[in-house]
């Protein structure tokens, strides 16, 4: 089942944000954000390109995190 939306982002702080790449030091995620920045990193992979971050979205093929 691919989600739209983040699970921790929901399920810690009970919000409901849409799944998007998003960048840190260590590379391209997904997760989500807000206004005020960042809430949840989803994904337990990093990609090297926005690109490869996009596409595993748009593909569903990574890894939900399951805990923050």
């Amino acid at each position: 089942m691919i989600h739209t939306f983040g699970l921790l982002a929901q399920q810690y702080c009970n919000i409901e944000l849409p799944l998007q790449v998003l960048k840190s030091n260590a590379g391209f995620y997904i997760g989500t954000a807000d206004d005020a920045g960042p809430c949840s990193r989803e994904s337990v992979e990093y990609f090297t390109t926005q690109a490869k971050a996009q596409q595993a979205l748009d593909d569903g093929a990574w890894t939900q995190k399951e805990t923050p």
